[in-house]
């Protein structure tokens, strides 16, 4: 009877997703906005969300365990460890690197890690929580990435990590650099929030890494309202990784589970009394930044779309490059050599000489509801909470500066019709005979 009940709950959920949103929405040019990014959600997702509160799935158990399988699988690698955030992840993915555990390998205070100046700062963050030091380097316009010789001159004796985002889904020469990591014994972590998909060499980005990061925000691959992802292929990494996401506990038990290594009062760590409850002893210093089966359910029923999402993102890309080709004052992006990005946004530079700025074009289009983003914190080591933090710079940012005065992106998400990418094609071009 209650099974009954619940099938016709999840139908009328259905019906009332249907009522809701009945269809597609006619396109009206300056009216209807064109966002920069956004989540496109179907019945499935809105059923998944509603079958798992029936269920009371309130926090983190069977769901997420299904989705971090299930993702591990789609994206190559041997172990995924769910997280309230990407950029959680991605303090998870350096903090563990600090572990003790890990003896000569382990990241101490004062030792550098290389990253981009340009970015978001969930990226660079984590090394200053931690206690490290970010070493900036530049990145080419075009690409929006940095290279690997220029990683390579940033290379010290105190360099014990790199941690880069591919940009926009455009991947950097991740291969070389993960070389270069190998060679120097540096741990290499990849952001790839923005990535999902994208592929170097053939090799999909995020598994060339010690860890790899995922974000699902609602502006991101997929969603699940908020969350991240950390992903690996080494199994200590995963389990030590696992004890700081999870308060720092030793015990490896899911939440009530109880003696699954059958030595839960058998142990005397630390100095502790003998026969101690393993369940409540703690091996690292952690955090709680797990997240629920509420979004796992929803990201479960996303996760299923995610080659449509993909191929939607590459034609929209496409469509956008094809169009706005050779108007003059813009320089238009490139994928790496090598790669195919599953593509964030499309990125645009206003060249010094166009005649205009990107205030100006900036405000021809969100005039017409064509939404834009700057690319994220421009030059971030000028930004007030940078300013003053332990650093070192190699070489000029010279188009990290560049990106902060002259650059902003543009929409590609899936909801993105073909119909629109034809409008704000138009009014790139309006916009440039006009100016």
């Amino acid at each position: 009877m209650v099974d009954s009940a619940r099938a016709r709950l999840l139908e009328q959920v259905r019906g009332y997703h249907d009522a809701q949103v009945p269809g597609p929405t006619p396109f009206i040019p300056g009216q209807t906005p064109i966002l920069s990014s956004g989540a496109v959600l179907d019945a499935d997702d809105r059923e998944a969300l509603v079958a798992a509160a029936l269920d009371m799935r309130i926090a983190s158990g069977g769901i997420a365990a299904k989705f971090e399988s299930s993702l591990a699988k789609v994206l190559k690698r041997r172990k995924t460890l769910l997280t309230n955030s990407g950029s959680s992840a991605n303090l998870l993915a350096l903090s563990t690197l600090t572990s003790p555990e890990l003896g000569d390998e382990r990241l101490k205070p004062g030792d550098e890690v290389i990253t981009v100046a340009a970015g978001f700062p969930t990226t660079v963050n984590p090394i200053l929580q931690n206690g490290l030091v970010p070493v900036f380097v530049d990145i080419e316009l075009g690409t929006y990435n940095t290279t690997a010789e220029r990683v390579e001159e940033a290379m010290s004796p105190r360099t014990r990590a790199i941690m880069i985002a591919h940009t926009l889904g455009n991947p950097f020469p991740v291969a070389e650099i993960a070389e270069l990591a190998a060679r120097h014994g540096c741990h290499l972590i990849e952001d790839n929030c923005d990535a999902v998909g994208s592929t170097y060499g053939g090799r999909l980005t995020g598994t060339f890494g010690r860890f790899s990061t995922v974000s699902f925000y609602p502006a991101h691959h997929l969603t699940m309202g908020e969350g991240g992802a950390l992903l690996t292929s080494d199994i200590k990494l995963a389990q030590l990784a696992k004890s700081f996401r999870d308060w720092g506990r030793d015990c490896w038990c899911e939440p009530g589970e109880d003696d699954r290594c059958l030595k839960r009062f058998g142990l005397s760590p630390g100095t502790l009394p003998d026969g101690y409850d393993h369940k409540y002893v703690f091996s690292q210093v952690g955090y709680n930044l797990k997240s629920t089966d509420l979004q796992a359910a929803l990201g479960l029923s996303q996760l299923a779309k995610l080659p449509d999402f993909i191929e939607a993102r590459r034609r929209n890309w496409r469509q956008l490059r094809e169009g706005l080709d050779g108007l003059p004052g813009l320089l238009l992006p490139e994928p790496t050599p090598g790669s195919d990005p599953s593509w964030f946004g499309f990125i645009i530079t206003v060249l010094p000489d166009a005649g205009f700025t990107v205030p100006d074009v900036v405000a021809w289009l969100e005039a017409r509801k064509i939404r834009t983003r700057r690319l994220f914190a421009g030059n971030l080591t000028r930004h007030p909470a940078y300013i003053g933090q332990p650093q070192r710079i190699v070489g000029s940012l010279t188009n990290s500066d560049a990106v902060t005065e002259r650059t902003f992106w543009i929409g590609v998400y899936p909801g993105i019709t073909a119909e629109m990418i034809e409008y704000v094609i138009g009014s790139f071009k309006e916009f440039v005979t006009t100016h």
